[in-house]
């Protein structure tokens, strides 16, 4: 397809029906480009999650951009490297920054109210996709300073010398989103 298409990747407890994933769907369908948005629900396990993105990728052809938020930007920088992506992240996850202990137990979705048992094996399939120096070419890194859930500077620092936008204020969620929507189409040549 030309033009390529978008792989939206959610945080841990989200799910493609997070706020995020619909704006972009709405703002990809206002254009009549709502078929260029794959935002698949991924397993709250690791390993099963990165199986299912491999599976993915392995069957689409031509150009991909991923744009992970939280946990998804982990996902995103593993799968960027590893097949040669362009990524936005998104307030992203620095795992191997975080002490995973907080983690290990019961969780529940934020969309659909199930829940799982995060454990320390999946703390390790976690920490198994490190990528201790991402390329800088192939990001844009979207960070609000607000974020509660995870400290920013964290992000900053992991992805020096990539394109960054660092805004004051905001929250975990990205509540600028909307106004840089044209920018992450124009980073994926959209």
């Amino acid at each position: 397809m030309a033009g390529g298409l978008i792989l939206y990747l959610h945080g841990f407890r989200s799910s493609p029906a997070s706020w995020k994933a619909r704006v972009l769907h709405a703002a990809l369908a206002a254009r009549g480009e709502a078929d260029r948005l794959l935002a698949p629900a991924l397993p709250w396990a690791p390993a099963a999650a990165i199986d299912q993105l491999e599976a993915l990728l392995a069957g689409i052809s031509g150009p991909i951009t991923l744009v992970g938020a939280s946990l998804g930007g982990w996902y995103a920088t593993w799968l960027a490297e590893r097949h040669d992506l362009k990524a936005v992240l998104i307030n992203p996850a620095i795992v191997s920054a975080l002490d995973l202990n907080l983690f290990i137990g019961r969780h529940t979705h934020l969309h659909d109210g199930s829940s799982f048992d995060f454990t320390r094996r999946h703390a390790d399939q976690l920490l198994a996709l490190h990528i201790p120096r991402p390329d800088p070419r192939r990001y844009l890194l979207l960070l609000e300073t607000g974020d509660a859930v995870l400290d920013y500077r964290q992000a900053a620092r992991h992805y020096a010398g990539c394109k960054q936008v660092i805004l004051p204020g905001g929250e975990h969620g990205f509540c600028h989103f909307p106004e840089y929507i044209g920018q992450i189409l124009e980073f994926a040549g959209l």
